[in-house]
């Protein structure tokens, strides 16, 4: 029950924000979507997308990689396969995989629940999580089998951030549903909520390719323009969207799993989501499905970030 917020306030607000951070950081060009009751209350670019060309942001249809936020699509794909009862969130992952086999390092196994909560207890590792070249993005099974970190604590017990535990669970996604990752994000969450401005294709479709904003790097006093960098463990972090598109996605989770008749996942399913997940100590916040727990005082905040 928050209270109405003026729209032109807002904006007034956020380009100051965003004008200042921007001019702090070198940053080239950004773009700001926010929704309020369902609306898109304020959606605005800022800066280019292409500053050599003069192409400035458009927050309809330039697209930014979204980094780990991509996590949000894997865990909503997983929760699409439960409903269906394609897969339990209890069972030990193993049961799901044919490509790839956790060793039993310790008695208790590793679940989706554990896998959407980072407290698999496998090892952080941020080595290879990233390409320069289309030829980077291998199969899932492949890279697992040759990078999966170690497991070094019983799964439930410690929550370590593991961007190689969504890969896994990537993985689980395509053996159940016998589908590609991005081609079942595109086919089963994308489409139904009408994302046209979004991908989880790398390279992007060349229909979508020419809106993706550059990436800068501020170097020896100036913009520097860098390539596409891939994420072959896409399910970890490998998408790219508009903000608009990402208000529509926002939109599902926040309501009731659907936008503008389009569902995504049942009220209950959503629901289920926001719940807390793995609690490591009372005074830390929960882990939710998938979603990172923000909450401050009496305000219950969630969701992703992404680098």
């Amino acid at each position: 029950a928050a209270p109405s917020i003026d729209p032109a306030e807002l904006e007034a607000f956020m380009d100051g924000v965003v004008h200042a951070t921007m001019r702090q950081n070198n940053i080239v060009g950004a773009t700001v979507a926010i929704t309020q009751d369902d609306q898109v209350i304020v959606l605005k670019g800022y800066g280019y997308a292409d500053k050599a060309g003069e192409i400035p942001v458009d927050p309809e249809k330039t697209l930014f990689r979204i980094g780990s936020v991509s996590k949000l699509f894997t865990w909503t794909g997983l929760m699409q396969l439960r409903e269906q009862g394609k897969l339990d969130l209890d069972t030990d992952v193993n049961e799901y995989l044919s490509t790839l086999t956790i060793p039993d390092t310790f008695p208790e196994p590793i679940t989706l629940r554990h896998l959407m909560s980072h407290s698999g207890g496998i090892e952080d590792r941020i080595v290879q999580l990233f390409g320069d070249e289309a030829s980077d993005m291998q199969p899932y099974a492949e890279i697992l089998s040759r990078e999966l970190p170690g497991r070094v604590r019983a799964p439930g017990t410690v929550s370590t951030y593991s961007n190689h535990g969504v890969g896994l669970a990537g993985l689980v996604l395509e053996e159940v549903s016998g589908q590609k990752w991005e081609d079942y994000v595109q086919h089963h969450i994308l489409d139904p909520l009408q994302m046209s401005s979004a991908s989880a294709f790398q390279p992007l479709p060349e229909s979508l390719a020419a809106q993706m904003s550059e990436g800068y790097a501020f170097e020896m006093g100036k913009h520097v323009a860098k390539p596409f960098e891939y994420v072959p463990l896409a399910a970890a972090g490998g998408m790219s969207a508009s903000a608009l598109a990402m208000t529509r996605f926002a939109r599902a989770h926040l309501g009731d799993g659907s936008v503008d008749g389009q569902r995504m996942l049942t009220a209950e399913s959503v629901a289920m989501m926001r719940e807390p997940l793995f609690e490591e100590h009372e005074s830390i916040n929960a882990w939710l499905y998938g979603f990172a727990n923000y909450s401050r005082g009496d305000t219950f905040i969630y969701g992703h970030s992404g680098g």
